[in-house]
């Protein structure tokens, strides 16, 4: 019965945040108080590893280099001091932890870019809009039949022209 509770209270918690997936590249806004003074403070880099946990406790690490050191930071999910959370690339990875990203610098440390195609989400995007049956019954309403078509190409047809003469 506790647990149901705690579940409860935790739902109340949560925020909508973007999915967040290992190899990642984001840019967290952090609000940061210094004395009574607030400010927001961004974070970027690559998201090495999501937590398992769920609900408000779910987490993920963040790790960029600065000045040729390695730094991380350990973000709640669901934090009150998060204001907002970007995601500027995606990479392709294979595994759920980075953690081997640690050991790497320069060359080594970069990782294939996810291309995720801008001309497919238009064109789906098109198709939700208008259904096919809208589309094709608009399609027909405009066409001219056919013998109209055929009469006004021959009409603008020069008489002078004469079919070619068929060689025998």
């Amino acid at each position: 019965m506790n647990m149901q509770l705690i579940q409860q209270i935790g739902k109340k918690s949560m925020k909508k945040v973007p999915d967040i997936r290992t190899g990642s590249t984001v840019k967290v806004h952090q609000r940061i108080k210094e004395g009574n003074k607030e400010r927001i403070q961004i974070f970027e880099g690559l998201v090495i590893a999501v937590s398992a946990s769920f609900g408000p406790n779910k987490t993920f690490t963040v790790r960029k280099v600065v000045g040729g050191i390695g730094v991380e930071k350990v973000f709640p999910l669901h934090s009150t001091n998060i204001t907002k959370i970007q995601i500027t690339k995606t990479s392709d990875v294979r595994r759920s932890k980075l953690y081997y990203m640690r050991k790497r610098s320069g060359k080594s440390a970069r990782l294939k870019e996810k291309h995720i195609s801008e001309e497919k989400d238009v064109i789906e995007d098109i198709v939700e809009e208008a259904p096919v049956e809208e589309v094709v019954t608009e399609v027909v309403e405009t066409a001219a039949p056919a013998e109209e078509v055929v009469a006004e190409a021959v009409a603008e047809v020069p008489a002078e022209v004469e079919a070619p003469a068929e060689k025998a």
